[in-house]
């Protein structure tokens, strides 16, 4: 195999590429370097977690995923195409992922099935087909039934799961998931947890999630992605081997704590 044929196998096996990506942000007191210059891809239908402490870059790198920033240096690959082209952002590769930030921001006045099928709206697609999509979208994130409510009558919970489905509606190939489940309770979080990897073992897309809980990385991941403090740059990165699908007795797995309190001493130091 030639170096050319090798690469392009390689890129086509990545969903998402940084490749020697920086981000400096500049302000008021001078530049802030926020990304310091970051190699790491994603495989398609891998879930893979980027985990470090507040502040370390871990939003910027997601958000340059997500073309919502341009490096300040390098590039960003999505399904093999350059994000950027200059100041211009690639429509193809922006179109392959969906977003899920840590509050679910549906709209308040719109039903559920009228927010999940929003982004189909914007896209010129006919009321009865979004519907229908959400309607399925609605069984498959486990609120089915409730598709004429409102936010305001949803638990935090049932709002991230429509979020989650907004985010799916259009089909993309890439999940963007920013802290999703950091506003939820305990108890809540674990059953979103489970519920998040049964929605990607069901549908297989690419998941690249931002956390700061070193349980949830693990519980949830195929690659747990250590950013150091800031600027941040990937310090390890670990590969999860436990059997799919997990549930929460894999917590107590003499295997899980060992990644668990390896990872919690690289943060604390």
């Amino acid at each position: 195999m030639t170096l050319a044929t090798a690469q392009a196998s390689t890129a086509r096996e990545s969903a998402i590429e940084l490749i020697s990506a920086e981000k400096v942000f500049d302000t008021d007191g001078g530049p802030v370097s926020a990304l310091a210059r970051t190699d790491f891809s994603v495989r398609r239908g891998e879930f893979a977690v980027l985990l470090g402490p507040s502040g370390c870059g871990k939003t910027t790198m997601l958000r340059l995923v997500a073309g919502l920033e341009r490096p300040s240096f390098g590039s960003v690959r999505v399904g093999g195409r350059n994000l950027w082209h200059e100041r211009s952002r690639d429509k193809r590769a922006v179109a392959d992922m969906g977003m899920v930030f840590q509050d679910a921001n549906l709209f308040p006045w719109l039903t559920v099935e009228d927010n999940i099928g929003l982004p189909l709206k914007l896209r010129g697609v006919a009321k009865a087909e979004r519907r229908t999509r959400a309607a399925g979208l609605c069984a498959l994130v486990g609120i089915k039934g409730f598709e004429k409510r409102r936010p305001r009558e949803l638990s935090g919970g049932m709002r991230q799961r429509a979020a989650i489905a907004r985010a799916l509606s259009y089909n993309p190939d890439i999940l963007l998931m920013d802290e999703p489940f950091g506003a939820l309770d305990a108890i809540t979080r674990d059953m979103m947890n489970i519920e998040l990897q049964r929605i990607w073992l069901e549908t297989s897309k690419t998941i690249l999630l931002v956390t700061h809980s070193i349980t949830e990385a693990v519980f949830l991941a195929d690659r747990v992605a250590l950013l150091s403090p800031r600027p941040g740059r990937i310090q390890e990165v670990i590969d999860v081997g436990f059997a799919r699908p997990r549930d929460v007795a894999v917590q107590s797995a003499p295997e899980f704590h060992e990644i668990v309190d390896h990872l919690r001493s690289r943060l604390q130091h």
